[in-house]
């Protein structure tokens, strides 16, 4: 094997997208995919690969620094691309300890276990230089104004860029800026060969459906109400999932050592306008009459300190190493809810949290 890469939360909803592309993409690198199996973990995410000879998966907690510290020196790791986090913001406001457990020391444990290892081999094995590379999100950079909320997209004049500072507002995105804080200071510290990417919102097939695009098409599916937060003037940036995973394979190899990249979409919605497109998409996919479901909106009491515009400016990406994304959010959209209307054993076994007894028992009997 040419590499061998270690994916943290790889089996989960990002995760599980770049553990299949570089597994299929480079049947020459050995893929360990590290993941603790919380609630948004899911092995099925990674069923079509799961016999393939390049890939390995290893059920732990990145928490767990002595496990961590074994995995890459008996693998010998020469890389490592980190997803693993708690990411949801009402979670983070109900628990932030949680969060900052996971976000912060669970990456500084990996940080800590590469550094142990690259370090004294001058961050390079049997030839190939190391690199950790670690995905970050858009929210660490707080909020921007909506300075025309009744027009079309872009619904500011501001964007994210590598330079905004960080102003986070949620118990989430304070543990996440604080990780990419400390991915930073062990380059500027111990020379170790970092990245940070900050990334906007992605959709797509297997995203586990607490998220507003997977929960919501299984809501009209069912006929549930669809809750919105306020009047759903908030607006997000939306990526595409395997766009994101294209872009993390690219920063991946070609990236600079000690920069950061943001990705996006440069695609703009309002909540109630995501939330409409998804009911018009579903109905018409379910054999329904368009908007049939528009009475399910409900509207409901807005989040604590809910930031109310990102919007992610990905030139520099763009401009030095060619990325753009490959799907208009309307073909996006599209591809998304049949994949989950197509895969209700999927999302009906996520729902009811069958697969998390299965590997709770599998794991015990180990």
């Amino acid at each position: 094997m040419k590499r061998t890469i270690l994916i943290t939360g790889g089996a989960g909803f990002i995760g599980s997208h770049v553990v299949r592309l570089f597994v299929n993409k480079y049947p020459d690198y050995r893929i360990l995919n590290l993941d603790k199996l919380t609630y948004a973990g899911n092995l099925a995410n990674l069923k079509d690969i799961e016999d393939r000879p390049n890939y390995t998966f290893v059920k732990g907690d990145i928490c767990d620094f002595e496990s961590v510290s074994g995995l890459i020196r008996e693998a010998r790791v020469d890389g490592i691309i980190h997803l693993a986090a708690e990411s949801h913001v009402d979670r983070s406001i109900k628990d932030p300890f949680t969060f900052a457990k996971t976000n912060v020391l669970g990456t500084l444990s990996l940080l800590q276990a590469a550094k142990d290892f690259w370090q004294p081999l001058g961050y390079e094995i049997d030839g190939v230089p190391c690199r950790f590379y670690h995905i970050s999100t858009d929210e660490v950079y707080g909020a921007l104004e909506l300075t025309r909320p009744e027009g079309k997209a872009p619904y500011g004049d501001d964007f994210f860029t590598e330079d905004t500072k960080y102003n986070p507002h949620s118990p989430y995105s304070a543990a996440k800026a604080s990780s990419d804080h400390f991915v930073r200071a062990f380059h500027d510290t111990y020379g170790l060969p970092t990245i940070v990417t900050n990334c906007s919102n992605n959709y797509g097939p297997y995203q586990f459906p607490e998220k507003l695009i997977p929960l919501f098409v299984n809501n009209i599916r069912h006929r549930k109400p669809l809750p919105v937060y306020g009047k759903g003037e908030n607006v997000r940036d939306w990526l595409y999932v395997e766009d994101h995973a294209r872009a993390i394979d690219l920063i991946f190899h070609e990236g600079k050592i000690a920069e950061t990249y943001n990705i996006g979409g440069f695609n703009e919605w309002k909540n109630i306008d995501i939330v409409r497109t998804l009911i018009r998409v579903t109905d018409r996919l379910l054999g329904r009459a368009e908007g049939e479901d528009d009475n399910l909106i409900t509207f409901v009491t807005d989040r604590a300190g809910h930031d109310l515009r990102y919007a992610i400016d990905s030139t520099k990406l763009s401009r030095e190493l060619g990325w753009k994304p490959s799907l208009q959010f309307e073909e996006g959209i599209e591809k998304t809810v049949r994949w989950y209307l197509e895969n209700q054993e999927w999302l009906d076994q996520v729902t009811s949290g069958d697969y998390q007894k299965y590997y709770e028992q599998m794991y015990k009997n180990r």
